[in-house]
């Protein structure tokens, strides 16, 4: 869509009769007279957008940002909001150590003092963000031996549970890049929102662009204000203690631990809760990497800061083999989510796949669970992850359920099913997000928990590995290897035109029979909202179609005697927050790993070959 110079113009009024900061309206003006329009559109224009996930973007100024001015609108869009919903609306705010985070918890907690909510503040009233002091009017000084306290992002919907609080927001981008901040918001049942309260949130928003007086940039009078009437509730230390002794509660089996093991917080804010709970064991044995210990929103020492990628847990390892010690656990940043690095056969340390992890706590799970329990007993993960879990429900006698992407959804979906009489004690995605029965959304400092007694439990005595129990596990439910990767486009509208497509390949049928030398043998396409595999061909899960996702089981067209269930699963879909189509192959064999490994590669070639086409359309493959 092009601009005119006048929108643009309008834009920058817009823009700089709202921002309180002098700097950043300085630059959006000079680039403005300086005619760099290119520069300018990309800032404000268009709007950041409100989903699922809340807000996340790159921090820098303009519409299209995280700043000050985006979540001000945001915030006041969603008090609106939460104002509309209950009588005496109350609201959870925390945030993390990345820049700005802070200054916009402030934000958030500001404006909702001024609309006269109760507000549970996980964050310091003592030591204010830079910003907050030199933009209100109101003279505040800091105590000097006050620290900034930040909270790991589940500490919100532990807290919206634990005080029955109307909604929450935790200002964190996870483990996304240094320069990214974030705005996540949860709803009164401590689950990340979903449809349609998303879209009521962003009407909301809408609504309230313009600042509702000049007071709301006043944090520091707002703050000192809501401490004297009682609105603004420091809660954070009780919070947090009330959560250690949730997990004691609720997930500790064991009193002590007999290995030693490094663990990482990423250069987050995972370690004080960490170590908290840490404490619950008589007995442990652990070091911190030194040089990830302390929370830094640079993240020195990783190029991405994520557990999953490549290279991110080198030190830990290292560290690791220095101290002959077998085991690596981590968390991301934010310690929502969890990984692990065993030493394998060879002595050399490999790290787990969140499929691997999930198996692995599933299979302990289901262990502790007593028989009589199993037939009201649900096991959930995403539709892209492992369907492991969908043989083990087979033969163990317990039930399983997988949902759309994304913890809202398991969260929501675990809810409704205990409303119904049963029990969830686990779900898990298989980017490396694990939930327990403690909060409904993922946890990384609880899962850390839970592996360090599953591995005291099986491999504390050195008699077996984590491999030989994986290998059990196979043996027993069979073998599921996944393949997961995705392709990056330089254009965004390469996927539905590469989607639109595929379907085109097949039409007028509802689904094709066969790609390449696979059979088809259950097709769901939640963009049109088919499903071959139910009555009535509509899917259990919910369709979109603004966005891109199919899923299907293939078979080989040969099918091998000695393996009749050798099979293929794959989801492809159009990422939500990146350049990206994803793709999630698991091949399955019930004679051994390689048979599941050529599957899932054959899979990918084949989809390759027939759908993506990478030297057609501009792709760039990023097979694992």
């Amino acid at each position: 869509m092009s601009i005119s110079q006048d929108q643009i113009q309008q834009l920058v009024n817009d823009w700089t009769s709202i921002d309180p900061n002098p700097d950043t309206r300085k630059e959006v003006n000079d680039l403005f007279e300086k005619k760099q329009y290119d520069k300018l559109i990309s800032k404000l224009y268009p709007r950041i957008a409100f989903g699922t996930a809340g807000l996340r973007s790159s921090m820098e100024s303009g519409f299209a940002h995280m700043n000050d001015v985006t979540v001000l609108q945001a915030s006041q869009g969603l008090v609106a909001f939460l104002i509309s919903k209950f009588e005496h609306p109350s609201i959870v705010v925390g945030y993390d150590h990345r820049y700005h985070s802070q200054r916009f918890g402030e934000i958030l907690a500001s404006v909702a003092l001024l609309k006269g909510l109760t507000v549970y503040y996980l964050g310091s009233t003592s030591n204010l963000s830079k910003e907050s002091i030199e933009l209100s009017k109101t003279k505040f000084e800091n105590d000097g031996n006050a620290q900034r306290d930040y909270v790991h992002t589940p500490i919100v919907p532990f807290a919206i549970d634990t005080l029955k609080a109307s909604g929450g927001v935790m200002i964190t981008a996870s483990h996304n890049p240094a320069n990214d901040n974030g705005y996540k918001v949860y709803y009164n049942n401590g689950c990340q929102i979903i449809p349609p309260i998303d879209a009521d949130i962003s009407k909301s928003i809408d609504n309230n662009l313009n600042p509702w007086s000049d007071q709301v940039w006043n944090i520091t009078e707002n703050f000192l204000k809501g401490l004297k009437n009682g609105s603004l509730n420091v809660v954070r230390d009780e919070i947090i203690e009330q959560y250690v002794q949730g997990v004691k509660d609720k997930l500790l089996k064991d009193d002590e631990l007999k290995f030693k093991f490094v663990y990482t917080p990423m250069h987050g804010v995972g370690l004080e809760t960490f170590e908290k709970c840490m404490n619950l064991f008589s007995k442990k044995d652990y070091s911190v990497v030194l040089k990830q210990a302390k929370t830094d929103p640079a993240f020195p020492t990783v190029s991405f800061p994520n557990p999953e990628e490549k290279g991110a847990l080198d030190l830990a390892m290292e560290q690791a083999a220095n101290e002959h010690v077998p085991l690596v656990i981590a968390n991301d940043p934010d310690a929502d989510r969890f990984s692990c690095a065993v030493v394998d056969k060879n002595g050399k340390f490999k790290q787990l796949t969140g499929n691997e992890i999930g198996f692995l706590f599933a299979m302990y799970i289901i262990e502790n669970t007593p028989k009589s329990e199993l037939s009201k007993t649900y096991l959930l993960n995403s539709t892209v992850s492992s369907q492991i879990l969908k043989s083990m429900a087979d033969k163990d006698g317990f039930k399983f359920l997988d949902t759309l992407t994304g913890f809202k959804w398991i969260g929501n979906k675990s809810i409704d099913l205990i409303k119904e009489g049963n029990r969830v004690p686990f779900a898990f995605e298989e980017a490396i997000g694990f939930m327990f029965d403690l909060i409904h959304d993922k946890d990384g400092v609880s899962a850390a928990v839970v592996f360090l007694q599953l591995y005291q439990k099986w491999f504390g005595p050195g008699d077996t590995n984590v491999f030989d129990k994986l290998e059990e596990g196979y043996r027993k439910y069979g073998w599921f290897k996944d393949l997961n990767g995705y392709y990056r486009l330089n254009d965004l509208s390469l996927t539905n035109k590469i989607f639109e497509e595929v379907r085109k390949s097949y039409y007028p049928n509802d689904y094709p029979k066969s790609i390449g030398d696979f059979e088809v043998e259950t097709w769901r396409d939640l963009t049109v909202g088919y499903d071959s595999s139910t009555p009535n061909h509509k899917p259990n899960l919910p369709s979109d179609p603004h966005s891109q996702m199919i899923t299907a089981v293939l078979k080989p067209k040969q099918q091998p005697n000695d393996d009749p269930d050798l099979s293929v699963r794959f989801t492809c879909r159009g990422s939500g927050t990146e350049p990206k189509i994803k793709i999630y192959v698991e091949g399955k064999s019930t004679v051994g790993e390689s048979d599941a490994i050529k599957i899932a590669d054959d899979c990918w070639e084949t989809l390759k070959k027939f759908w993506f086409k990478p030297s057609y359309y501009g792709l760039q493959e990023m097979k694992p």
